[in-house]
C-alpha cells in the first residue's frame, strides 16, 4: 500500500500533462468580446435576388441579371448563386414560352387575315 503523502519516488514517471483544449473549442470566459450567437452570415449578392424577381414579370431583365449576378459572385465569394441561377432558368424558360406563344398568335392571326375573317381598315 502507497502512503498519498509519500514524496513521487524516481522510478516512477510522472502521469503526462492534460492536453490543450483545441484551438476556438473552449471559450475565454470575461474578455466580453464573445460572440454567443449565431455566426455571421455571408451577404447575399443583391442582384441574384432582383433576377429572381424580375425573370418572373420581365424574363430579360431576369436572364441579364442573373449572368451579371453569377459573375460578381464568382469575384466577391457572395451568397445568392441559386438564387440567380433560379432566376436564369425561370427567365430563359418564361422567354421561351413568351417567344412560341408570339408565333402561334401571329400564326393564328396571319391565317385569319388570310381566310378573309378579319377587316383591316
Amino acid at each position: 500500500m502507497t502512503d498519498p503523502n509519500e514524496p513521487n519516488r524516481s522510478d516512477v514517471p510522472p502521469p503526462p500533462p492534460a492536453p490543450a483544449p483545441a484551438y476556438g473549442s473552449a471559450p475565454s470566459y470575461g474578455s466580453g468580446t464573445e460572440s454567443y450567437g449565431a455566426p455571421a452570415s455571408q451577404k447575399t449578392n443583391v442582384l441574384a435576388i432582383v433576377s429572381l424577381v424580375s425573370s418572373f414579370f420581365i424574363p430579360l431583365v431576369g436572364i441579364i441579371t442573373g449572368h451579371i449576378a453569377l459573375s460578381q459572385i464568382k469575384k466577391t465569394g457572395e451568397q445568392g448563386r441559386g438564387l440567380a441561377i433560379a432566376g436564369l432558368i425561370i427567365g430563359y424558360v418564361l422567354l421561351v414560352v413568351g417567344i412560341i406563344i408570339a408565333i402561334v398568335w401571329f400564326a393564328i392571326l396571319g391565317a385569319a387575315i388570310s381566310s378573309g375573317n378579319v377587316t383591316t381598315y
